[in-house]
């Protein structure tokens, strides 16, 4: 059940986190299965992700060692390659694999900030061009993200600054806020999770969307609207792990046929 919704003024600007507040799950383990539709991932990087993604979707959090994991494989595998290329592919993952993953119900509140005049960001830990397509792909304002260093137009493999989530979030919602001009009073943030309690409490309309546990009670205690658009949730708990290990299972066995048919007399 939800609380009253404020209603946003133009003198203020919309903050909303991506992954499972905008996007059903997290979007960087969507990218990289997109990258492992195209042979750019090992089988071992994609079941990181999968295990990574199957938590995530189960229990409604993130976890600081599968971000970091999820991270890692991600800088490993850009290192050396062109951002431009990297950048057309996010484009074309994300209309294959993402665009249906919106959340309906958060693609109407995005709507509703629009349709008073404020500006709308994203404010993620996942790659800022990732960030950056999915705000065009939505008519959004503009989009912070982590920012993978490079040099010359190539990736280095190394992070500008640090992993754009948590604490980090506030403090840069809080130098755009002061760039732009706006009060954060009249400002609005969204997201799940209870990491981001720093950004959620920084603005003048905090709201809970698909919340984790915490974040649900905290939200609850506090009086912050909780919208939640997830449906069969029982049923979610039961299935993904079994489709989560059905994938590994079948990924392992195609990656070892696949070895079979490479030895001698196979």
């Amino acid at each position: 059940m939800s609380h009253d919704v404020v209603s946003p003024t133009p003198a203020g600007a919309a903050f909303f986190d991506v992954d499972n507040t905008l996007m059903r799950g997290a979007s960087i383990y969507h990218f990289a299965r997109g990258l492992a539709a195209r042979d750019l991932f090992t089988t071992r990087d994609l079941l990181r992700f999968a295990w990574g993604q199957t938590v995530f979707r189960v229990t409604g959090s993130e976890q600081p060692d599968h971000i970091n994991a999820a991270r890692e494989a991600a800088l490993a595998f850009v290192a050396g390659h062109d951002v431009d290329d990297l950048v057309g592919l996010c484009e074309e993952i994300y209309d294959e694999t993402m665009a249906d993953r919106i959340w309906e119900g958060t693609r109407a509140l995005v709507q509703r900030h629009l349709s008073a005049g404020q500006p709308v960001w994203l404010v993620t830990a996942t790659p800022v061009e990732l960030a950056q397509i999915i705000r065009r792909r939505l008519g959004l304002t503009g989009a912070l993200g982590t920012e993978a260093e490079s040099v010359d137009g190539v990736y280095t493999g190394r992070l500008n600054g640090d992993l754009l989530h948590g604490p980090a979030k506030a403090v840069a919602v809080r130098e755009l806020a002061v760039k732009h001009g706006w009060d954060l009073a009249d400002c609005s943030a969204y997201s799940d999770s209870s990491n981001d309690l720093p950004l959620l409490s920084l603005v003048g309309d905090p709201n809970a969307v698909n919340p984790d546990g915490d974040l649900r009670r905290y939200a609850r205690t506090h009086g912050w609207p909780v919208h939640d658009f997830r449906t069969h949730r029982r049923a979610l708990k039961v299935a993904v792990p079994a489709a989560a290990v059905g994938a590994a299972v079948g990924a392992v066995a195609i990656r070892a046929a696949r070895q079979r048919r490479a030895l001698p007399g196979a």
